[in-house]
């Protein structure tokens, strides 16, 4: 504990966070459980990427966003888990004030990249449904290269500003977190400096660089529905909507837990089920994904049996 110039008031130099520590009898369990998930997230995710990068079939803009999001979803779930199991494991939920900054500025950015890249990939169904005769020429390699560069950047880039006011912060106690990872509401609610610039600020960057995002994907997929509801033909109707269907379930999961745990009333009930629905995006969704792409897609299952019968061969 350092002495600060603030009156009596002493400066921590971590916090504690709680996590899951008020279910003992179950974190021998609860270690075991996230284990699993880490693991076949990291499995799951790698293997897409590693179909996109060989098979020839997939070299196309819908699987090259495919192929990165599957990318950011493992650095993503990184950010989180490893740190999550060691205290599961250990029972030591101590971290530095230093590294929560850092744990929250990794977190918030691939948040934010996977905003722009969910955003990014509408538009890719939302030209290749709506606009079929301009598919080929919007979507070149370059202007992908560019889409998807600009979306893991953005997020790394918005946040900098946010982590800057962040570790400008004092913290004097107390230091426990409720939560399994440093996310920044409770953090600043352990601050005792003046935090309304900082909150001014995160409403002004959320409000430019997530918002927009949310509502470009949820006008693209209103205009794609529309779209399919005009082809006079089932087959065409269920054809047209297999190739986004598993997109549309991946936004919804995601945007609808971060709804409930970010933009809800802060109720009793609320707040004792926030990690609950925190769970659905930072480590649910992450899992998820590879099966969601891959047992509705036909092409990922395709290239998934091929690759098995050229290893067992």
């Amino acid at each position: 504990m350092a002495n600060t110039e603030q009156g009596n008031q002493t400066s921590i130099t971590e916090f504690i966070l709680l996590g899951f520590g008020n279910l003992p009898q179950l974190q021998t369990h609860l270690f075991l459980l996230f284990l699993v998930i880490y693991i076949v997230t990291v499995a799951g995710n790698t293997l897409i990427v590693v179909l996109v990068v060989t098979d020839q079939r997939l070299h196309i803009p819908m699987y090259f966003f495919l192929g990165n999001l599957s990318c950011l979803e493992i650095c993503y779930t990184s950010t989180i888990l490893p740190r999550m199991l060691a205290s599961l494991l250990t029972g030591d939920r101590t971290i530095s004030v230093r590294g929560c900054i850092v744990q929250f500025y990794f977190f918030a950015s691939l948040v934010g990249s996977e905003c722009c890249l969910l955003s990014t990939m509408s538009y890719d169904r939302y030209l290749a449904i709506c606009k079929p005769l301009h598919y080929a020429v919007r979507m070149s390699g370059r202007f992908c290269f560019y889409l998807v560069a600009g979306s893991w950047m953005n997020g790394f880039i918005a946040i900098t500003l946010i982590i800057f006011l962040m570790s400008q912060l004092t913290f004097c106690g107390p230091r426990e977190i409720d939560h399994f990872f440093c996310d920044l509401t409770p953090v600043m609610k352990l601050s005792c400096s003046d935090s309304r610039l900082m909150e001014l600020v995160t409403f002004i960057f959320s409000s430019l660089f997530t918002l927009p995002l949310f509502v470009f994907t949820l006008a693209s997929y209103m205009c794609i529905i529309i779209t399919i509801l005009r082809i006079p033909s089932s087959t065409g109707r269920q054809k047209a909507f297999s190739t986004c269907s598993s997109h549309l379930i991946v936004v919804a999961i995601f945007y609808g837990s971060l709804i409930i745990v970010y933009l809800l009333p802060r109720t009793s009930t609320m707040r004792s089920l926030n990690k609950v629905f925190s769970l659905f995006y930072t480590i649910l969704t992450p899992m998820a994904n590879p099966f969601i792409y891959s047992l509705r897609n036909k092409e990922v299952k395709g290239a998934l049996r091929k690759a098995i019968r050229n290893l067992l061969l």
